[in-house]
């Protein structure tokens, strides 16, 4: 997905799952119920920053296209046009996957 039609709001971020893995290291196919929920993904959208008390917004430390990981349940899933989509916070993802 190239550009989700949405737009995060304050310090959220969009970020698309990387899809969980088919087969174990020995070659077993798992099914639906026995994959592991996603941790990583990449980073679709971002809002503004979140509004300090000064008024100022705080910078972003994102990028659109970045790999992130978080937390197994953080955020919020959403479907927009077919696409699994989860809507953090930037507080919810807890490292950048460095290339």
């Amino acid at each position: 997905m190239k550009n989700p039609k949405i737009r995060p709001l304050d310090d959220r971020v969009v970020v698309e799952p990387v899809e969980a893995e088919e087969r174990t290291a020995g070659g077993i196919v798992l099914p639906d119920t026995a994959k592991e929920k996603p941790q990583r993904g990449h980073v679709k959208a971002l809002g503004p920053g979140k509004l300090l008390e000064n008024g100022q917004r705080a910078a972003m430390t994102l990028a659109i296209g970045d790999e992130v990981i978080y937390g197994k349940y953080s955020g919020s899933d959403i479907e927009i046009d077919g696409h699994e989509l989860k809507i953090l916070r930037e507080t919810d993802i807890l490292a950048k996957v460095m290339a």
